[in-house]
């Protein structure tokens, strides 16, 4: 008989209870509409949310679809020791149902290996074919 080696399969998105991106819902009723694709985001600062609530189920499909193709990378490269915790948005200029471009400035926190930390990013969006997407962000501080 013989032995077969399993392949690794890829990481399943986690499903919590409540939206990780910091609005009082339930996850399946906020983000998780998004990412399982029975909505879009209408604004900018929602496509964020539903972008870092990816990040923190780790569902990079939902990731690389909200990105524009012309700065999309080839893969999310999420790290599975990094466990995101809350999400602050900043500001945000222009970016509404009326506009084709916006900006969100978010701090994110996390912990990594038992350290908290957090990322600082002002993040670009445009509509693409009629959808928001990530364009690209400048992180800092």
């Amino acid at each position: 008989m013989s032995r077969r080696t399993r392949r690794p399969r890829p990481a399943r998105p986690t499903t919590p209870a409540t939206c990780p991106c910091g609005l009082p819902a339930a996850y399946a009723d906020c983000c998780g509409r998004l990412h399982r694709g029975q909505a879009t985001a209408t604004t900018a600062e929602q496509l964020m949310r539903s972008r870092y609530s990816a990040f923190a189920v780790g569902d990079e499909a939902y990731l690389l679809r909200s990105w524009h193709p012309t700065t999309r990378p080839p893969g999310a490269d999420l790290d599975p020791g990094l466990r995101w915790v809350r999400l602050e948005i900043l500001g945000t200029t222009e970016g509404s149902a009326f506009h084709t471009t916006g900006t969100v400035e978010f701090r994110a926190h996390y912990t990594q290996g038992g350290r908290a930390g957090s990322l600082h990013e002002n993040s670009r969006f445009v509509r693409h074919e009629g959808t928001w997407v990530y364009l690209d962000g400048v992180t800092g501080d």
